[in-house]
């Protein structure tokens, strides 16, 4: 594997870096002490310019080529938060925040866009700059369109964006995509359903809540089922079931509903909406009661553009020989907004044999990063070539 020979004699002091972040993690956008770390790293390597503060808390810093002829900006971006878990790892620098853990790999993303920031600063083998973006609140907090929202691609000229995402149960090191969409939108739902409480020994004075919910729960399913195309893919996810008597002999007055929804396709994210209200209000009507549905949009889906997916294929290649066909992911994925600002692509690289991550065993492979790294870096280097 064509690694770059920086990041094998790098690969110690980024995985201290790494590990020092795992132990630490912080949610959304409460990554203060990781992107503190990540500017003061910055700074330490001689980037041109570091910046603080996007999108909240986020981080930018600016590598100048050693040339700059056609103004060419590239940017590389990694994401910084960890998730609300517990961790169960039993590491020696397993998580020092009780209930929060890196579980995504995201101490693993940033460290690895340092190592390659490291060695870009050093080389500068490249014509024109590279933004290397640091993200917070990936996990359901929308930093990346926080980022964007506060004129990141335009303040720095960034003409296309790259990301790249650990993934277990691939080899080590080794790399996948596809072009067009890739990641899920990821929408959430509030239903509430009304009734009449009242003795579980006289239903028949109650209007009972919990018979229109279980109901809901099933007719949801015909969603995919029997409205979607089965060619389209579409998941609709009941997580919750909450009534408001805990009781054994109470019909409660309000049952409580929280769910997701999965969508590749703008035609689907709109029929689940409307078919999940539609469900919902008839169930209510039916059995004499009313209901509440509240539908959020939350990530778009996250789609690679044609070209770059091309480009950022070729790289993978190079480095570790093949780069495979990756499948779709129902999960979301918040680079969908600057991959919605500006043309690019996003990768997965092996994790190996580990825990999927979202699990309180999960850990990032250290493995990985040289790939990693030399991915980020040859991005940089092979779509701005010096002449």
């Amino acid at each position: 594997m064509p690694v770059k020979n920086r990041f094998a004699e790098l690969l110690p002091e980024i995985t201290e870096w790494r590990r020092d972040i795992h132990e630490n993690p912080e949610l959304l956008f409460d990554t203060h002490r990781t992107s503190a770390l990540v500017a003061d790293k910055l700074r330490e390597f001689g980037c041109d310019e570091v910046v603080t503060g996007i999108g909240r808390t986020g981080v930018v810093g600016v590598i100048k080529g050693k040339a700059d002829t056609k103004g060419r900006v590239i940017g590389l971006r990694a994401d910084m938060d960890a998730l609300p878990l517990q961790e169960a790892t039993g590491l020696d620098y397993a998580s020092k925040t009780p209930g929060a853990m890196h579980a995504c790999g995201h101490d693993g993303h940033t460290a690895m866009l340092l190592g390659a920031a490291k060695y870009l600063a050093e080389t500068r083998n490249f014509d024109g700059s590279v933004v290397v973006i640091f993200q917070p609140a990936e996990e359901g907090g929308g930093g990346g369109d926080e980022m964007c929202k506060d004129g990141m691609m335009d303040r720095w000229n960034i003409q296309e964006v790259y990301g790249m995402h650990n993934w277990p149960g691939q080899p080590v090191g080794s790399f996948a995509i596809r072009s067009g969409p890739f990641f899920a939108a990821t929408d959430t739902f509030d239903i509430t359903f009304h009734g009449h409480g009242g003795h579980a020994a006289k239903p028949q004075d109650t209007v009972d809540t919990t018979v229109m919910a279980a109901q809901a729960v099933l007719a949801l399913q015909t969603i995919a089922s029997r409205n979607a195309d089965p060619v389209d893919r579409l998941v609709v996810s009941v997580t919750s079931f909450e009534t408001s008597s805990k009781a054994f002999n109470v019909i409660p007055a309000r049952v409580h509903l929280r769910g997701t929804v999965r969508t590749m396709s703008t035609e689907m994210r709109d029929l689940a909406e409307k078919r999940i209200i539609e469900i919902c209000d008839g169930i209510a009507t039916t059995f004499g009661g009313r209901v509440e549905t509240d539908y959020l949009r939350g990530y778009p889906v996250m789609a690679n553009h044609e070209t770059e997916t091309e480009h950022a294929a070729e790289v993978a290649r190079r480095i570790s020989g093949d780069c495979a066909d990756a499948p779709l992911v129902m999960g979301g994925e918040d680079f969908a907004y600057m991959l919605e600002a500006r043309p690019g692509a996003y990768i997965l690289v092996g994790n190996g044999d580990t825990a999927m991550v979202h699990n309180p065993e999960y850990n990032f492979n250290d493995e990985a990063i040289p790939a990693g790294c030399s991915w980020y870096a040859e991005m940089a280097e092979s779509r701005m070539p010096v002449a």
